[in-house]
């Protein structure tokens, strides 16, 4: 079972859509766990303070040192890994992805402001990922992406395992074009090759329209599959 904990300011917005569906159902077979802690229960003042100003000077606030340390030293477990979602970390992928299922415990914590205290990252071994090169106002909804994207990689959390390896990035590769019925639909109709039941021809045709299509629209991920 995957163990899951998400530090945030904010923990009214989980378990929220991770509860219902195949991830709630997954949760109920015992597949995955999660566990949201609200940061402020870490704080020591009266007024449950958790930012202040940057030292330097600058705009926003940061969370501080003291607080969120606390909130990840009460809550920790042992041999889990702790992942802050930061612009400036490390680009999260399908390769991460599928390492990060294979994990027993992963923390996501979910920045707010202009970030955290530096001290806190570097004294409590904590990896840095990004979601993408783009700002947002919390790290709840980079939290969500990271965990549905390990979720479905679970066994038995899909109904059908076998789709996962079909899917965009998993042969480095984005998706062929999908088709079903009707067979006809304004005039269209479905490549003659997927009708032809030759499965050796149909596999074939997809993997060149993934080397088409990856080629045509992502050169970055072209140029990677080239040297592989």
């Amino acid at each position: 079972m995957l163990q899951t904990q998400v530090f945030t300011l904010y923990p009214e917005i989980f378990p929220g859509p991770l509860a219902k569906g195949i991830y709630g159902k997954a949760m109920n077979k015992k597949l995955w766990s999660l566990d949201v802690i609200d940061i402020r229960n870490a704080a020591s003042d009266k007024h449950k303070t958790v930012d202040d100003t940057p030292y330097g000077g600058g705009s926003g606030m940061l969370l501080k040192a003291d607080v969120l340390a606390n909130s990840i030293d009460q809550n920790s477990k042992k041999g889990e890994r702790i992942f802050y979602l930061s612009p400036r970390g490390k680009k999260f992928d399908q390769k991460l992805a599928q390492e990060l299922s294979k994990e027993k415990y992963i923390s996501l914590i979910c920045g707010h402001f202009e970030g955290v205290d530096e001290r806190v990252l570097t004294t409590r071994n904590i990896e840095e990922i990004s979601v993408g090169d783009y700002i947002l106002s919390g790290g709840e909804t980079a939290a969500f992406v990271v965990l549905d994207s390990i979720l479905r990689l679970l066994p038995g959390v899909l109904g059908n395992n076998k789709s996962v390896f079909d899917e965009t990035f998993e042969n480095g590769l984005l998706e062929y074009p999908q088709y079903t019925k009707p067979q006809i639909w304004e005039k269209k109709s479905v490549p003659d090759v997927l009708l032809s039941g030759d499965h050796a021809k149909i596999k074939d045709w997809r993997l060149s329209q993934s080397e088409a299509i990856t080629r045509d629209r992502r050169p970055d991920l072209w140029e990677k599959y080239k040297k592989n």
